[in-house]
Parts: C-alpha cells; structure tokens; sequence
C-alpha cells in the first residue's frame, strides 16, 4: 500500500483542493484555539534566519534552545540588539466600574452579583496601573514555559494567587466556549438576555465591527434600573452588569472599550453564576495576554492588570510596593497595596530586575491572610517546587543554558541605579575625580528617566549632586559651607575641582554709565582636617586672588566741566532700563 502523507493523502497521487466546508472547519479550529499559534512553537531546526543564529551561545542566552524555541520574536533578544521599546500600553478599567456602582437602590441587583462570588472585582480594581513595572515584567515572560524568566530562576502567577489576591472562585465548571460567535448571533443574544430590540443591537455591533458592545453603552442602557422596576428588568441589568464587570476586570480585551458578547451566555441562568471557575479562566486569559505581548511589534497589553500589578507588589515588596496601614486580612489582598506609578524609567527598572537576588523575594506572602482565606486544594503542587529562597545548583546549570535571566544589554546599562545608591564610592583623599563621578551617576539617573521621571526625584538628585560638588552629602537649601570630614577623610572645596575655580572666571569691564563693579572677596583656604596614620598629607589649596575691577581714569583738567542735567538724564535712563 502506498505511503500516506501528513495530510493523508497517498503519495504520488494528485492532491484535491479541499472543499469550503473543510476550509470552514479549519478556520473555526484555529479560532477555537488561538494559543496554538505555530509561530509560538516552531521547531528550532525550521525557518532558522539571522536573528535567531545570532543567539546561539549569546551572554544573554539562552545556549540550548530546545526549550524557548521561538525566543528570536522575543521583545527581550531585539533589546539584547540595541531594538528598544516603548512602554507598553495599558488597558486599565479601574476608574469606570466606579461610574457604575449599586446602592441600596439597587440591593437586589447586588444580591445577585454577591451569590456568583464576582462581588470582589468591585471594589478591589487599582485605578492606577505603572507602565515601566508592567512592561519590564512582560519582557521576561516566556510563552513556552509560561513563567517569568528571573535571574535567580523562574516564577508564575497560580491559583493560590489569585484566590488571596482577588477572593474569587477558582474551582468550579470550566468556563470555554466551542465556537466563535458571528455577530448575527450576538445580536440574538442581546434581544434575548438583554432585552433590546434588534435595531438597537445591530447598530451596536455595527458600531463595535465585531460581536461586542461598548461598556459606556450597557451602562447608558442598564445604570438607571433600581429596584422599582421590573422583575424582567431587574434580571437584565444584572446581566449587564456582570458582562460590564467581567469586561473591565478578569477579560479585558486591548480595544479598552468594548466587551465581547459571547460572555453573556455564561449569565443566562443567574443562579449558575457561582458554578464556574472564574480565577482559572481569568489566569488562562492572563497568560494569553502576556504572550502576545512578548512579540516586539505588540504595543498594548490586555488582561486583569490589577492582578498582575498586586501580584508583583507581594513577591516583591522591597521593590515597588506602598502598602496601606489600614489593611485588614478578611479583604482581597489586593486592597493592601496602595497602587502608585514609580518614578523610574523602564530601563531602570530593568536593570533592578536585572540585579535584583533570592534574598529580596518573598516567597510566601500570604502567611499572615491563610486564617481568613485558607489555600485551595487545587493550587496544591507536586513536583520541583522551591519555595526556601536558596538555589538548587541541579536547577541552575539548568536553567542558565535554557533561559535569558538578563533582559538590558551591557552596552545599554547605565552605571547607576537606585538599589546601587549604598555603593557609590566614598569621598577620595586627594583627589576629586570620585567625587564628580559621583554626581554625574546621580544626574545620569534622572536624564535617563525622561519625561516620566517626577519633579520630586529630578530636584531631589540636583539637590544631592551640588552637595557631592560642594563637599558634603547634606543636602541643604542654601548650600552653606559644609561641615568638616572624619578624620579619615579629606574634604576638598568646591574651587579644588578641575571644572571649576573661581580664578578662571573673567569679570567684564565696567562701561562708563554702569554702576560701579562688585568686588568679590576671596573663598577662604581649604584646609583639609590632620590626616590619619598611613593617610597621604592634605592637599592646602592656596585662596584665588580677588576680583579688583580696573582703576578709573584721571580726570582731564582741560575738558569742560559735565553737565549735571545731562549727567541726572543718564542716570534715570541706566536705572529705567535696570528696572526694564
């Protein structure tokens, strides 16, 4: 019998053109199931280019690469080429579920909402979201093993995270759906469960150009139902309302408008609503988003970012987190944390990634909340699990020729950064070169950040940099002269300085209608503090000479005597155009 090829046809025979009811089942497949994108998962030994040959046995890694096998469409291979890019784009919901609340006008609503176990996502959304954090950790996530890839070894969000972080349901009925919706069928759905006309519904979708509708439109449409209206009414606005809160939270899309219609199916019957395992479909769709966003040309990032965000406050507290003081471990842990946009740069906060150790990680953050929120079952684990904070060494010859750990280039590194603040040099004995580098590595920190550094940090690094310059690291507003150095150290004015001494500064000079030059009297001789056993000897600076404005002209006996008419009428013009 001839052999059969991968498409079962035999071999040798003429292939038949498939007809449009396969190429339908091939299409819906694909829609079905859109991780299985084989650009993700190719085999290294096809389609190799130039890109991907120059990673082999790259510093960065990863050396073997059998396991991240896509890595040269990886954001973090086109940095380690010198292709920077931008933060990424955040779609953050937080401040519209506040335009859509329930009140006591609206209890039977919420009772509703309280029994499907969803109730939490209103109140625990952060409304502020950091692009460099969110961004730096999406360049080291890495689709094929579906982890962040750290310097020290691999982490993930799980199930036990999101059942402390968020309080929702984890276990239950798997949430998914066979096909995708067309949107003749959306606009059944929406006459059905939400009661609109068919007219309504078709512009919606027409507007939207996909099956989905606009969130300003459920909550034009559906907000102002209380309980005084119908019952039917009544059980429509709940349904809107779980659509509106699942599309700006567990399943927000990147069109950052609009939610997909094919989700109300899952509240048809309200009683169900509870059944399902919303924390488990809300990482899968996670997960989803951050692989997409792992591309280089990808722009935007979808997803519950609260969950992201929260996630990276409770492992790495030391880092990026603000708690709350007013915190009480029987609310998601997700209201711990106060969410706030840091001031460093997206290459800052590679870098402290970078550098960042076991030490600094807080591998069990939720100790303290198991009383009031035990660990599900199902986020048990049984495999090659570390959670001590040391190194298996079997693990990390493993892991270093499988994986990229370092995401900024050396030639892209700045030698400074926030956590390397405690070992900058300390002050030289003799000369001052240390003590400009010093203050260049504090002024190269706020270049760096551009526009999204704050006012508070760019003055606060001036600040600092003209104490280093002046001799002291005291940071003070009127920059007094400052104080003596330990004995161990030698504190050298600011004229010692090879950029700058008072003697080269060239005082103009004084015209004739200008008023007479100011003297400037001498700094005093820096005498360096009596040097320590072994210590070279203080370096006495000699004080510049003062600044004596040129002797003024005798006067001629033979020229006529001044006007003082004339003389009061260049006065008032040099004090008028000194006012000016």
């Amino acid at each position: 019998m001839p052999p059969r090829t991968r498409g079962g046809y035999t071999s040798g025979a003429p292939r038949r053109r498939p007809t449009g009811s396969e190429r339908r089942r091939r299409v819906q497949l694909r829609e079905v199931d859109p991780v299985a994108d084989p650009d993700l998962f190719e085999h290294p030994q096809h389609d190799r280019d130039e890109t991907e040959e120059v990673f082999e046995g790259a510093p960065g890694g990863p050396i073997d690469r059998s396991i991240l096998r896509s890595f040269h469409k990886h954001v973090a291979a086109k940095i380690w080429l010198g292709e920077d890019r931008a933060p990424l784009k955040l779609v953050n919901h937080g401040a519209k579920l506040q335009l859509w609340e329930l009140d006591m006008e609206r209890s039977r609503i919420y009772e509703t909402v309280h029994r499907s176990g969803l109730a939490p996502l209103t109140s625990c959304s952060h409304r502020v979201a950091s692009r460099p954090m969110l961004s730096a950790s999406c360049e080291r996530w890495q689709p094929e093993t579906t982890t962040f890839h750290m310097p020290f070894g691999e982490m993930t969000i799980t199930l036990d995270d999101i059942a402390s972080i968020l309080h929702i349901p984890v276990t239950g009925s798997m949430i998914s759906f066979p096909q995708p919706l067309r949107v003749d069928d959306a606009n059944a759905l929406l006459v059905e469960l939400l009661g609109t006309t068919d007219v309504e519904a078709s512009r919606e979708t027409e507007q939207c150009r996909s099956p989905s509708v606009r969130l300003l439109w459920l909550r034009d449409h559906f907000s102002t139902i209380t309980d005084a209206s119908s019952d039917d009414d009544i059980m429509f606005a709940t349904r809107a309302f779980l659509l509106h809160l699942v599309g700006c939270t567990l399943f927000a899309d990147k069109s950052a408008t609009s939610v997909a219609v094919v989700y109300l199916e899952l509240f048809r019957d309200l009683s169900m609503v509870g059944s399902y395992a919303w924390g488990a479909a809300c990482l899968a769709y996670l997960y989803r988003q951050l692989t997409t966003a792992t591309r280089f040309e990808v722009r935007q990032l979808g997803g519950y970012l609260t969950l992201l965000q929260a996630w990276i406050y409770e492992h790495f507290p030391e880092m990026f987190s603000s708690p709350d003081m007013s915190y009480t471990e029987s609310r998601p842990r997700a209201l711990r944390w106060r969410p706030h946009v840091i001031p460093d740069s997206l290459q800052s906060v590679r870098e402290r990634l970078d550098r960042l150790q076991i030490s600094k990680v807080c591998w069990e953050p939720y100790v303290d909340h198991r009383a009031e929120h035990p660990l599900p079952d199902i986020a048990w684990y049984s495999g090659c699990l570390n959670s001590s904070g040391e190194s298996v060494p079997e693990y990390m010859a493993w892991y270093t020729r499988i994986s990229h750990r370092i995401v900024q280039p050396p030639q892209l590194r700045s030698s400074f950064t926030t956590d390397a603040r405690s070992s900058l040099p300390s002050h030289a004995a003799s000369t001052s070169d240390t003590r400009a580098a010093r203050a260049l590595t504090l002024l190269r920190l706020v270049i760096s950040g551009g526009r999204e550094q704050s006012v508070d940090v760019f003055w606060g690094a001036l600040n600092e940099a003209h104490g280093i310059l002046a001799g002291s690291d005291e940071t003070s507003a009127s920059h007094s002269t400052p104080s003596p150095a330990p004995a161990s150290q030698s504190t050298p004015s600011l004229a010692t300085l090879p950029f700058f001494s008072p003697a080269t500064f060239v005082y103009p000079p004084a015209a004739s209608d200008d008023p007479p030059p100011l003297i400037v009297p001498p700094p005093p001789a820096s005498v360096a503090p009596p040097a320590a056993s072994g210590d070279p000897p203080p370096l006495i600076v000699p004080p510049p000479p003062a600044s004596v404005a040129p002797p003024a002209p005798a006067p001629d006996p033979s020229a006529p005597a001044p006007d003082s008419t004339a003389s009061t009428t260049v006065y008032v013009r040099a004090k008028r155009k000194k006012k000016t």
